[in-house]
């Protein structure tokens, strides 16, 4: 997982609340195994109207987008945050978000940052106002910062330390590996040592 210290990039406002993963990616494109290729089907149906906010240039290719209360709602595919990470979208700025989008976004290196309502409605009226205007999201000092505007942010310290230093669930399990190789020597002689064993057909 790529390490998140500071983004600076466009601010896209996306100024709708109760975006659910449905509409982030709709189910007819969930039938691909990777991980990638999901960023062109990123809000497809809403890609339809030629003055929705993907579909202006100043726009195109922002990298943080803020947005509306209980972003990311609904079923509970991963496929969401891929797509928007696919699109290079690197952080979302809302008031709340759907508990597990979130848990999926923290996984994928996605930063999901929470911001009091009065603070989302000032950013997505700044980037609506002056469509191309760059944000810097940084997770080192936790703030907000675009044109005049500075806010600050919080994320549980455990999470926080996942996303500066890029530890997927993988990674933290790898954290431990002396200990589990420690563990691991320790079994019984008898017991079948799975990790060695080869497949038979």
């Amino acid at each position: 997982m790529k390490p998140f210290q500071r983004e600076e990039g466009v601010l896209i406002p996306l100024d709708r609340s109760d975006v659910d993963t449905d509409q982030i990616i709709p189910k007819q494109f969930l039938k691909r195994i990777e991980r990638n290729g999901y960023g062109e089907f990123l809000f497809n149906d809403w890609r339809r109207d030629p003055d929705f906010v993907l579909n202006q240039e100043e726009y195109k290719a922002g990298t943080v987008l803020v947005t509306g209360r209980n972003f990311g709602c609904g079923s509970s595919r991963e496929h969401a945050v891929w797509a928007l990470a696919d699109h290079g979208i690197r952080a979302v700025i809302s008031e709340s978000f759907g508990d597990i989008f979130s848990t999926n976004a923290l996984g994928s290196g996605l930063v999901p940052v929470p911001l009091p309502e009065h603070e989302v409605r000032d950013l997505i009226d700044l980037a609506t106002e002056q469509p191309g205007i760059t944000v810097a999201v940084d997770l080192v000092t936790e703030t907000v910062t675009c044109g005049d505007l500075r806010f600050g942010f919080h994320l549980d310290p455990f999470v926080r330390k996942r996303l500066l230093e890029g530890l997927d669930d993988i990674s933290l399990t790898l954290e431990h590996e002396e200990a589990i190789s420690a563990f691991e020597a320790q079994r019984p002689a008898w017991m079948p040592d799975l990790s060695r064993t080869e497949a038979t057909a």
